[in-house]
Order: structure tokens, then C-alpha cells, then sequence
């Protein structure tokens, strides 16, 4: 086997350019400024080691925000060990900074699906044949890597499937090299994996489907749902991040043009908010009438993709489904329309069917940006190859979103380690969510207003200490 094709669990680190290491140190300083939430929780902790000695793998872009949160879980006592869960999420500066610290990190922008399974892999293989205790999981890969691994352990037939999207054929193979190189190594990953906290909506449906297939077994917790999560990343960070990568990709003007937002849950959401505050006029397709009626009380136009294609400049889907815009769609578009996604899986958009269309050429603009021109000569602009724009065209949430979000993912970890449960999928306690959000309030110039005696008593809650709402109250 070649070096990439075999598992070494003794590789020091596999990432772009290490000297690219003091730029990304910078980054990482600025970004510390603007994560009061996880730099709140290593002061908080950090004298307790909560989570010493405890091997944790991560699978999640490998930002300058997620280099915080590493050290943050490395300052807390933590063995660490990553990998990307996105082929074009990696800032190369941010993986070199983190790898010369001697946490092992797998990743660069622009990694083959091949290289992303091998990376992924790395990241589960801690030295001594040993696999983690805990996983940080960012839609579900590195979870469904070492259950689907463990499924074929049991039953070698589960590989021979005959798969049709190009990342589970290479996952499928990925995992054919690791069980001739080790055919035990996922059997002593669950003996010892003792939880998953899960980022993303995805992941998390991913998570509550294993449960009721009862194929899940150890816990998880859903961090993706927590208040002071989803509100910020799905919403207030979508709604500019959005914006950061399509101007990074294209430099177009969106006041004027007609975005088309398919779906209108959490994400879809910010990003209506965001095109519009840019001078857009936005249209937003949906299935479900609760959302298509929240669209419309938002002044936002509620059509189908086909009531539009003749006027839609930009496409941005935000769904969590599949082919929900297809080829036969981008054919109808206009000339130049741009398409991009923002949900977490590159099928929402019919790439691999685009690829291979014989009368389709593809043009690279510059990386993450091609140009698709059909035979009878318009053409579409496609940002990202369909996965997530934001990080593929641009970097991201802004840190401080992101210390929101990731202070959630710290407490879910240092919760998963101290409290065993049993096999399924957890919440946050609601105060860990309270305790995320005071963390930021000093931040933004923040004065809470204390109840008095009356109010208390009133409610039930004491006078001191956050308001225990109910969460309808969000």
C-alpha cells in the first residue's frame, strides 16, 4: 500500500504548507479576541481538567475558529486529533498553526474525496491501535465512518454495495483498505467511544434515525439544536457569511439581482436576511406552509423554483434535502445565474448529474468557482462545487458566532465525559445553554435585568442567576 492508502497512527500531522504555521498563529490571536465564550470556559476549567487525558477526535472544518476551540479542549486536558469534514473548509494557515502545537491534524483545502476518507480515518486512529474516547462531529462523517466500519467488520457484504454518490464510493473504499489492514480496529473504536456531540442539523437527523433503528450505540448529544447554537450559526452567521463568500466568488452586485432562497428553516432564514439587507429582491420556495407562511409575513415572495427560473439570478439552497435544484433546472436558469448551497451536503444541488452531462462543458474560473456552459451556449456559475459556499468560496462564520457554537460543543463534551448514559440522543441542559449565552454579554456591552422580590416569586425563580425560561420564549 502507498502512504495514502495505509492508516499510520504515528503520523506527526499531513496538512498544505507548515510554514504557512506563524500566519495562521496571527489569525488565531485575533480570533481568540472575538471568542469570549471558549476563552470564558478555559478560565472556568481550566484548572479542573475536566476532560484530562481524554482522547478526542474531531471532525469539523479546520477554521481559525475551530483552531480555538482545539486549543480550548487541549487546555482542558484533552489528547486531540483532527480532520476536516468538508474537502474545501480548510484554512491552510490555521491546520499548519494547530499541527506544529503537536496535535495531529489531517487537512487541506481541496483534498480529493479519497484523501478526505484517508484523512478522516487518520484523524480516528490514536497511537497504540486505540480510537477515541469522544468525537466532535460536524454532519455526522466520522460517526458514520466508524459505524458503517463496524457494520462491515461484522459482515464484510455491507462494502460490496453498489453505490452511486462519488463520497460513498470512496468511503466504501476507504474502508475495504482499512479492514485488510486491520479487520478488529472499529470493534476497539466502540469499546471505547464513550459519546458524539453533533454540529450540524444533519448530523443530528443522522443521529435520531440510528436511534430508532436502534443502531446507535453510545450517546450523542444534539448540539445543533441548543438556543444560543442555532440561532447564531444557522441564522446570524448565514446571513452574513453568505454574502462574504458569493462577493468573494464573483464580485457581483446583489442589490438589484432576484435571489431565489430554497427553504425558509433556520438557515434559510439568515440567508433571506442577508440578501435582502444587500438590495436583493428575494424569492423563497419551501414544502413546508408553516415556513412559506413565516416567508410571506417577512414580505418575501413564496414560489416554485420553476415559477422563477426565467427571472432568478442567484440560487442558493438551504434545505438539508437532495436534487433540489437539478439539472434540468440549471438548463432552464438564466445566462450567468449563480448557484450555490448552504446546506450541509453537496447533493442538494445535482452536481455529480451535471458533471457528466455530454453536452455540458466546465470551465474553472478559479478554484471553487467553475462555469458550466450548456451546448446551445448560456451558461451557469457554480460556486463550491455545491458544498457549503461560505466556507468553500470565502472562511466562514464570523468568530463570534462561532464561540457561540462551539462553546456549546465544549459543554457537550465535558457533559458526555462526566455523565455515562445510555445508548441515544441528548439535549444540553437548558442551563449550559444560559451559561453559553452570559459568557458573550460582557462582549457586546450587555446589562441584564434582575427581578425583584415580587417577579420572583411571581414566576417561581430565584431573584439571582439567569431567567430559567421556558423555550418558547426564543
Amino acid at each position: 500500500m502507498s502512504s495514502m492508502e495505509r492508516i499510520d497512527e504515528n503520523l506527526a500531522y499531513k496538512v498544505k504548507d507548515i510554514e504557512l504555521a506563524e500566519l495562521g498563529r496571527r489569525d488565531i490571536r485575533l480570533a481568540e479576541h472575538e471568542m469570549p465564550g471558549l476563552m470564558e470556559l478555559r478560565e472556568k476549567y481550566g484548572k479542573e481538567q475536566p476532560l484530562k487525558g481524554v482522547r478526542i477526535m474531531g471532525s469539523l472544518h479546520m477554521t481559525t475558529q475551530t483552531a480555538v476551540l482545539i486549543e480550548t479542549l487541549k487546555s482542558l486536558g484533552a489528547d486531540v486529533r483532527w480532520a476536516s469534514c468538508n474537502i474545501f473548509s480548510t484554512q491552510d494557515e490555521a491546520a499548519a498553526a494547530i499541527a506544529v502545537t503537536g496535535v495531529p491534524v489531517f487537512a487541506w483545502k481541496g483534498e480529493t474525496l479519497d484523501e478526505y476518507w484517508w484523512c478522516t480515518a487518520q484523524a480516528l486512529s490514536f497511537p497504540g491501535g486505540k480510537g477515541p474516547e469522544l468525537i466532535v462531529d460536524d454532519g455526522g462523517d466520522a460517526t458514520m465512518m466508524v459505524l458503517k466500519g463496524l457494520q462491515a467488520e461484522k459482515d464484510p457484504s455491507h462494502l460490496d454495495v453498489d453505490a452511486e454518490a462519488w463520497d460513498e464510493i470512496a468511503l466504501l473504499k476507504r474502508l475495504k483498505l482499512i479492514r485488510e489492514q486491520d479487520n478488529n480496529k472499529w470493534h476497539r473504536v466502540v469499546e471505547d467511544l464513550q459519546g458524539v456531540s453533533e454540529e450540524t442539523t444533519t448530523g443530528v437527523h443522522r443521529l435520531y434515525q440510528l436511534a430508532k433503528e436502534d443502531a446507535l450505540p453510545f450517546p450523542a448529544i444534539n448540539v445543533n439544536d441548543s438556543v444560543t447554537k442555532s440561532k447564531f450559526d444557522n441564522n446570524y452567521g448565514n446571513r452574513e457569511s453568505l454574502i462574504d463568500g458569493i462577493k468573494r466568488a464573483t464580485d457581483v452586485m446583489i442589490a438589484g439581482k432576484t435571489a431565489v432562497v430554497c427553504g425558509f428553516g433556520g438557515v434559510g432564514k439568515g440567508c433571506a436576511q442577508g440578501l435582502a439587507a444587500m438590495g436583493a429582491k428575494v424569492v423563497i420556495t419551501e414544502i413546508d406552509p408553516i415556513c412559506a407562511l413565516q416567508a410571506a409575513m417577512e414580505g418575501f415572495e413564496v414560489k416554485t423554483i420553476e415559477e422563477v427560473l426565467d427571472r432568478g439570478d442567484i440560487y442558493v439552497t438551504a434545505t438539508g434535502n437532495r436534487d433540489v435544484i437539478t439539472v434540468e433546472h440549471m438548463r432552464n436558469m438564466k445566462d450567468k445565474a449563480i448557484v450555490c448551497n448552504i446546506g450541509h451536503f453537496d447533493n442538494e444541488i445535482q452536481v455529480e448529474k451535471l458533471e457528466v452531462e455530454k453536452d455540458v462543458e466546465k470551465i474553472e474560473i478559479k478554484p471553487q468557482v467553475h462555469e458550466f456552459v450548456f451546448g446551445e451556449g448560456h451558461s451557469i456559475i457554480l460556486l463550491a462545487e455545491g458544498r457549503l459556499v461560505n466556507l468553500g468560496c470565502a472562511t466562514g462564520h464570523s468568530s463570534f458566532v462561532m464561540s457561540n457554537s462551539f462553546a456549546n460543543q465544549v459543554l457537550a463534551q465535558i457533559d458526555l465525559w462526566k455523565n455515562k448514559r445510555e445508548p441515544g440522543v441528548y439535549m444540553l441542559p437548558k442551563k449550559l445553554d444560559e451559561e453559553v449565552a452570559l459568557a458573550h454579554l460582557n462582549h457586546l456591552g450587555v446589562s441584564l435585568t434582575k427581578l425583584n422580590d415580587a417577579q420572583s416569586k411571581y414566576l417561581g425563580i430565584p431573584v439571582e442567576g439567569p431567567y430559567k425560561s421556558h423555550h418558547y420564549r426564543y
